[in-house]
């Protein structure tokens, strides 16, 4: 029996028991189970243990159940049956409107499984055993790459694991070719990979070898075989993860390009509901995840070009809301943009300052609180690179002490020695800065350049010396072709 423990079953909402017209009927029969909870669920986006349940129904004495519905969203994809001890179950394929027979033997699952009027769910279970086969046969690969004892004995077993691994990937096609258009065949398509032309390729019009042929095909054919006007596919354990290995691996990690390929696959699956909608959620949560600087910028594209247009028509006006309000704060302060103007008291001076009047090659802009634990930490470090590798490129640091009354900030300054700073505070909250540079936790460092223009955000200590590197290097570059 194929058991799992399933630690995540989320509740999407029950369906009212009716004769099925658009929606399902599922009729199960297990001799061997009485008097037990049987649950609906399906995938979405992810695989296991990400399931999420549909329905239920009681298997009654004579070991029957039965599901009903006539929902008109239902859609289909890969769903399991899920017993009550919520580790034993089987998947199978489903369509809207259709109507199952299913048989299951408790002892032999997932392959104990036989299905009345579904001779797609009949082949499917031919794939399980399939797949069973061929597991074993790559299990057996892996043992015997432990036990080899000379690289030629590897290098044959690698061979063999190889020719195995084709064995898959001819299955699926022939099947594809045999039943086109079907669920299972473009469960398939969504599997495969890119092959890559075998041979030595050249670039149009030179004659030497192309090195990003590899890159460039692989990324040009990742999403020719998969079917994004197909919204069951949210419905099985794959989207997910060919996002993530698509974007991570394919994609070079600039704004410019997530924005570009965001539009891309979203234009692909615009027409369908969940895979639009799993599309525009899944590029959000990732750039606002992201530990890449500048995806900010990326959030706020998606908002002003997406959600903004009607795009997250899932949303409630309030959560659409906090989306724009979110992009508002952010916009002013991506990195490429003007640095806004703060205009604030010096603490020693008492003279207003100007954050654009600020004459250095490099402006360090840092919020911080003395009270706050990380700030303590953090801006004694952040002096220790300014004096060893910061302070003789030209770069100055302009503070601003968010919160604090003026003689704790003058201690903590006086304690950590950062006196050669430009060191000012708002006691009035009138310098506008919080929105302006979306400060809402401390230390909060941005890099500015000699035009005041943001060259860097959410930096540290050990981050910001290695930009003023990366950015005079690039300066170098720049200037270098122009005198040649």
């Amino acid at each position: 029996m194929n058991r799992i423990i399933i630690t995540a079953v989320l509740l999407l909402g029950m369906a009212n028991p009716s004769v099925a017209r658009e929606g399902y009927h599922i009729r199960l029969k297990m001799p061997d189970v009485k008097d037990s909870m049987v649950y609906l669920v399906h995938y979405y986006g992810k695989a296991l243990p990400a399931i999420y349940k549909r329905d239920s129904a009681r298997i009654d004495k004579k070991g029957v159940a039965e599901f009903n519905s006539n929902d008109p969203e239902f859609i289909g994809g890969i769903y399991m049956l899920l017993l009550s001890d919520r580790s034993s179950y089987f998947e199978f394929l489903i369509s809207k409107g259709d109507d199952l027979s299913i048989t299951a033997d408790m002892k032999k699952l997932p392959e104990g499984v036989k299905f009345a009027n579904s001779p797609e769910n009949e082949r499917f279970q031919e794939y399980v055993s399939f797949l069973k086969t061929f597991g074993a046969t790559q299990e057996k690969f892996k043992r015997e790459l432990g036990e080899a004892k000379t690289a030629a004995d590897t290098s044959n077993i690698r061979a063999r694991a190889a020719a195995s691994a084709k064995d898959l990937s001819i299955y699926r096609r022939s099947y594809s070719d045999k039943y086109p258009n079907t669920l299972l065949a473009n469960i398939f398509n969504a599997l495969q990979s890119p092959q890559i032309p075998e041979g030595v390729h050249y670039p149009a019009d030179v004659v030497t070898t192309d090195s990003n042929f590899v890159y460039s095909y692989y990324k040009t054919h990742f999403w020719d075989d998969f079917n994004f006007q197909d919204d069951r596919l949210i419905h099985t354990p794959i989207f997910d993860a060919k996002l993530q290995e698509y974007v991570s691996k394919w994609v070079y990690p600039y704004p410019d390009s997530l924005e570009k390929e965001a539009d891309f696959l979203l234009q692909k699956a615009r027409g369908t509901k969940e895979l639009f909608k799993y599309t525009l959620w899944w590029f959000t949560r990732y750039v606002e995840n992201s530990k890449i600087m500048g995806m900010d910028e990326v959030f706020v594209y998606l908002v002003e070009n997406h959600y903004m247009k009607g795009d997250g028509f899932w949303l409630t006006n309030d959560d659409l809301n906090k989306y724009i309000d979110r992009a508002m704060k952010i916009a002013p302060n991506v990195i490429g943009n003007i640095a806004p103007e703060i205009k604030v008291p010096n603490l020693a001076t008492k003279n207003e300052e100007h954050l654009l009047n600020q004459k250095a090659r490099y402006t360090m802009l840092v919020f911080y609180s003395p009270t706050c634990g990380h700030c303590q930490h953090e801006l004694p470090a952040l002096d220790s690179v300014y004096r060893a590798e910061l302070k003789n490129k030209g770069v100055k640091v302009f503070t601003v002490a968010t919160e604090g009354s003026e003689q704790s900030i003058k201690d903590f300054i006086s304690k950590n020695k950062l006196e050669e700073w430009t060191n000012t505070w708002d006691p009035d909250h009138s310098g506008d800065w919080r929105g302006k540079y979306d400060v809402y936790s401390t230390p909060t460092i941005y890099l500015l350049n000699e035009k005041k223009i943001i060259k860097g955000k959410r930096l540290d200590h050990t981050t910001v010396a290695g930009l003023v590197d990366m950015l005079d290097r690039i300066a170098s570059s720049k200037t270098e072709k122009q005198k040649s």
